[in-house]
């Protein structure tokens, strides 16, 4: 199977609440709050360390079956600049993708370099729904 690494949106940040213990590299959140700054439609958006998915897409890959990831609840955040630049575009419902598998073997994974890697079957999925602003790229390991 074919891996890819992908790099979404940088849809906005860490927020106020969240709970990360940055004195490790990448940083462990035990809990998310994502300040939404912009949204154009993505279907994953990001902040390092973390990712987050729209609820759809999370459904979708229960039904087709995948490894290297599990979900969690998010506390999802417009900014002032959202509210005033963006302020008729309604937000779908988010959940933040937990990456916890291995880089060209599970369907989500995380290189030795921090970036991203999921399988070809993830990926088109990730295309079917909407993933506009990403950058995708050939992972080979």
């Amino acid at each position: 199977m074919a891996y890819f690494y992908i790099k979404p949106d940088v849809a906005g940040g860490i927020g106020r609440g969240t709970v990360m213990d940055a004195t490790v590299h990448p940083p462990v959140v035990n809990k998310l709050v994502y300040l939404m700054e912009g949204w154009f439609g993505d279907v994953i958006v990001t902040t390092f360390p973390c990712f987050l998915i729209v609820d759809e897409v999370r459904q979708g890959l229960l039904n087709i079956g995948f490894s290297g990831a599990s979900f969690a609840h998010v506390d999802v955040i417009k900014s002032e600049d959202f509210l005033e630049l963006q302020p008729d575009v309604e937000l779908p419902s988010f959940v933040w993708l937990k990456v916890s598998g291995k880089a060209g073997e599970d369907d989500f994974g995380i290189a030795q370099n921090l970036r991203l890697v999921v399988s070809e079957r993830v990926l088109n999925l990730l295309e079917d729904f909407g993933i506009p602003s990403a950058i995708v790229e050939p992972y080979n390991g």
